[in-house]
């Protein structure tokens, strides 16, 4: 992996997160094609402590920032976009396990706060119903990122309703996660996705499932704020963070395919050379992606940055929407724009710039970075001036 000069990640050690990067960076073309990280990059991600970076003190954990860990998880999606996404996940899958019960957190991480969590939760999927002994859950979910590799798994479902004018889509406050080992579940190999190949983002499916009630929660209390006096990153709602942490993958690959984008060029540029650069049209656009990629990457630095410092409104969560939906929007097209510039690349569809540009494509296209939803809620959160 070339030498980048990064930004501080204070929450992490800077030369154990340099490894799992040179351990994900090699291998990234098999994680690429056998679309699933290897065992080799699983152990350098728990190294470098992804998985405890939200998980309570109390448990061994760090309680960190959303800066560190959005910085952490860009630094290594230079090297692999799926490794980076995974390893964001476990730490934001944590901190909504943070707000399960007491006896549900020691069942967790008793004995290690290294626990990797997956989680399909929204959309939710399934159904659960209230029992004496605690809630029986069933159902199948899609996209569970790294399940493969979980050693549980956050799975929210509609509450069974027995009315007879049941409605076609329950109110949010109708839906429950539940807790289960990734021993109760199948993996069903669903995930061909154009890019995040290496996540393994399958489906999974779980026969009818007693959980306790300890190993329960309303959704609404997962993703909502959290009570006053725990740490910083329990207390804020998840749509405050979601979108910016969700983006940081998206931000370090797009910065390695610049970087890739533009060592090819410059190789090529030489006296009489054929490379991209002779053209003006082509340098302009590298001038134009490149800006874009470095514009984001401070657009969303301030985001997280807020959601760590600043008092928490209804404003500020739809400004962190618009801010990280607009950059991935425009890292997108940034790669779109090299693309164009030259070319060639779609013809060698093993190279690590296109790797990159599939991954930041299909990072944009998740529904938690869609733009028209986070226009609509930034639009409809700006205060009324005085007077009016």
């Amino acid at each position: 992996m070339p030498k980048t000069t990064h930004e501080a990640v204070t929450g992490f050690r800077q030369e154990v997160l340099l490894h799992a990067a040179t351990v994900a960076a090699r291998g990234a073309r098999e994680a690429d094609s056998e679309r699933r990280l290897n065992e080799r990059t699983m152990a350098a991600l728990d190294d470098a402590g992804f998985a405890r970076h939200f998980v309570p003190r109390r448990w061994g954990g760090r309680e960190g920032t959303f800066t560190d860990a959005f910085l952490a998880t860009a630094q290594l999606a230079e090297s692999c976009a799926s490794a980076a996404w995974c390893a964001m996940l476990w730490a934001a899958h944590a901190r909504f396990a943070g707000r399960l019960p007491e006896e549900a957190q020691q069942e967790l991480w008793g004995e290690s706060p290294d626990v990797r969590i997956a989680a399909a939760i929204m959309p939710p999927s399934g159904t659960v119903r209230p029992t004496a002994d605690g809630w029986l859950i069933e159902g199948q979910w899609r996209m569970a990122s790294g399940a493969d590799h979980a050693d549980w798994l956050l799975l929210s479902a509609a509450e069974a309703d027995e009315a007879p004018h049941r409605t076609a889509v329950p109110p949010m406050s109708r839906f429950r996660v539940c807790v289960v080992p990734r021993s109760a579940v199948t993996v069903l190999d669903t995930w061909h996705g154009t890019g995040l190949r290496g996540t393994a983002s399958n489906t999974v499916v779980l026969a009818e499932t007693l959980v306790p009630d300890s190993r329960t929660v309303p959704l609404t209390a997962l993703i909502g704020g959290g009570p006053r006096g725990g740490a910083r990153c329990h207390r804020v709602p998840a749509h405050l963070v979601g979108g910016p942490l969700f983006c940081a993958p998206a931000l370090g690959s797009a910065r390695r395919a610049v970087a890739t984008w533009t060592e090819r060029a410059v190789r090529l540029h030489s006296p009489g050379g054929v490379g991209p650069l002779i053209r003006p049209a082509a340098a302009e656009r590298l001038a134009r992606a490149s800006a874009d990629v470095d514009a984001v990457g401070l657009l969303l630095t301030e985001a997280v940055r807020r959601a760590d410092t600043e008092e928490v409104s209804p404003h500020a969560v739809a400004r962190n929407q618009r801010d990280a939906a607009v950059g991935a929007d425009r890292l997108a097209t940034a790669m779109d724009l090299l693309l164009r510039a030259d070319g060639s690349h779609l013809r060698d569809t093993q190279s690590d710039f296109h790797r990159h540009w599939r991954d930041v494509l299909t990072i944009a296209s998740h529904g938690a970075l869609r733009l028209e939803p986070a226009a609509a809620a930034f639009a409809g959160s700006l205060p009324v001036p005085a007077g009016v």
